[in-house]
C-alpha cells in the first residue's frame, strides 16, 4: 500500500464528472491529485492540485503529464495507451493497465476475448466495412457496433431487417445477434494489486430507447439470488481474466430463459455505480482509489435500496444550463442531486444526475417518476 506523504501525486486522465467525483472521494484520503483533460473548462478544473489542458490521445501530452505523477488512472477509455506503457517502463504505476485499456477500447478484440476466455456473451460477427454487413444480412436482426470509438450511445446502431441496412457503419466493428433479453443488469467488481476482490451487487439499467443512454437505475436489481449469484461471478471472472487492477463495470443481459450474457465493459468508474455514494457502505469512487493504491478493498454492502436518474440536456436547448424544478425534487425526502459543474448544456449531454433513496420499492419508484418529470436542464 502507498504512503500517503505529500510528495505523492495521483494523476487522472480525464477531468470530467466521473473525475470530479473521484476527486471529491481522493480528499478524504488526502491525496493530492493531477488532472489532464482537452477542455478548459472541464468539471474537475477548479478542484485539483494541478490541472492541465492536453489531447487525451496525444502521446507527448500524457507521456509528460504522467512523469510527474506516481500513480496513473483513468475516467474515460480513449487515451493514447503507447504513452501509458512508455511510463509503466519506467516505473510509474498504471491502472487499469495499458493492455487492458487498449484491449476495450477496441470492442472487437473484447468480444474476442470473451469467446476465447470462456465468458458468455451473444453470438457475433466481426466486419470490415459496410459490404461485410450487407454480406452477412441473414445474421439480422443485430447490433452493428463500430469496434473503436463508441460510447454513450454512438456508435451502435440496431439493424431489425434489411431496410435498416443502410445505417450500416462503413468501417470496421461487428454484428452482433440482437437478444431478447429480458433485463439490463450491471455489476462493478473491484480487484487491488494483492488479488483482493469484491463487487457490488447487481443493479437494473433502463435505457433510452431512441438514445442508448441510461435513463435510470434501481439497486438492487429486481432478480433471484441465483441469477445474482450468477452475475457475480462473472463479473469476478471478467476481471480476473483480464488480470485487472482498478474497477470494472461489467455490463449483462439476462435473458428470457434466465441465463446471462456479458454486453460491455468499463475499466473505470461508471454511470451504474453512481448511487454507491448515498446508498452503499463503500463508493465505486472510493474503491476504485482503494484498489489502484492497494489498499484492503472496502464493503460493498448496501444501506439502503436506492434509484439513480441521469440528469440529461432536454431536446432542443444548447446554452447556459438552467435546472428548471430543483427547488421542487430537493424537497423531496432521500433526494440527493448531483451536479456536474458544466455550463453549457446541449441534447442530451449528461449534466448531473439524482440519487434517490427509499426503504420502500414502490416509493422508490414513484419518487423516480417524480424526478423524472420534474427536473429539466434547459437553456
Amino acid at each position: 500500500m502507498h504512503r500517503f506523504y505529500q510528495n505523492f501525486t495521483l494523476g487522472v486522465l480525464g477531468g470530467g464528472q466521473l473525475g470530479r467525483m473521484l476527486v471529491q472521494s481522493a480528499i478524504d484520503f488526502n491525496l493530492d491529485v493531477n488532472i489532464i483533460d482537452p477542455d478548459e473548462n472541464a468539471p474537475c478544473k477548479n478542484l485539483v492540485s494541478k490541472f492541465r489542458v492536453g489531447k487525451l490521445t496525444d502521446y507527448q501530452s500524457v507521456y509528460e503529464f504522467g512523469q510527474a505523477c506516481d500513480v496513473l488512472t483513468i475516467e474515460i477509455e480513449n487515451v493514447n495507451t503507447d504513452a501509458l506503457k512508455q511510463l509503466q517502463k519506467e516505473g510509474k504505476k498504471v491502472f487499469p493497465q495499458p493492455e487492458v485499456i487498449e484491449l476495450i477500447q477496441d470492442k472487437r478484440k473484447q468480444k474476442q476475448f470473451y469467446l476465447d476466455r470462456g465468458i458468455p456473451t451473444a453470438d457475433f460477427i466481426l466486419t470490415e466495412n459496410r459490404q461485410a454487413v450487407l454480406e452477412n444480412r441473414n445474421f439480422l436482426p443485430a447490433v452493428n457496433k463500430l469496434g473503436k470509438e463508441g460510447y454513450d450511445g454512438r456508435g451502435v446502431q440496431i439493424l431489425k431487417n434489411e431496410s435498416d441496412l443502410e445505417k450500416a457503419f462503413d468501417a470496421p466493428g461487428l454484428l452482433e445477434k440482437l437478444i431478447d433479453f429480458e433485463k439490463e443488469i450491471s455489476v462493478i467488481v473491484a480487484r487491488n494489486e494483492n488479488g483482493e476482490m469484491k463487487a457490488f451487487p447487481p443493479v437494473e439499467l433502463v435505457f433510452n430507447p431512441i438514445h442508448n443512454l441510461v435513463e435510470y437505475l434501481t439497486a438492487p436489481a429486481d432478480i433471484s439470488s441465483e441469477v445474482a449469484s450468477q452475475a457475480d461471478a462473472i463479473a469476478r471472472k471478467v476481471i480476473n481474466e483480464l488480470d485487472m487492477t482498478g474497477l470494472l463495470a461489467v455490463e449483462m443481459f439476462v435473458t428470457r430463459e434466465g441465463n446471462i450474457l456479458v454486453n460491455e465493459v468499463a475499466p473505470r468508474t461508471h454511470n451504474s455505480g453512481h448511487q454507491t455514494i448515498e446508498a452503499n457502505i463503500t463508493s465505486q469512487f472510493e474503491q476504485h482509489l482503494r484498489a489502484i493504491l492497494n489498499m484492503p478493498l472496502g464493503d460493498t454492502s448496501m444501506k439502503i435500496p436506492s434509484a439513480m436518474v441521469n440528469l440529461l440536456g432536454e431536446d432542443g436547448h444548447t446554452g447556459l444550463a438552467q435546472y428548471e424544478g430543483l427547488e421542487k425534487v430537493l424537497g423531496i425526502k432521500g433526494v440527493h442531486v448531483h451536479l456536474y459543474g458544466k455550463k453549457l448544456t446541449k441534447p442530451f449531454r449528461k449534466m448531473g444526475h439524482v440519487t434517490i433513496v427509499d426503504q420502500h420499492t414502490e416509493s422508490l419508484k414513484e419518487k423516480v417518476k417524480f424526478v423524472k418529470e420534474n427536473l429539466k436542464v434547459i437553456a
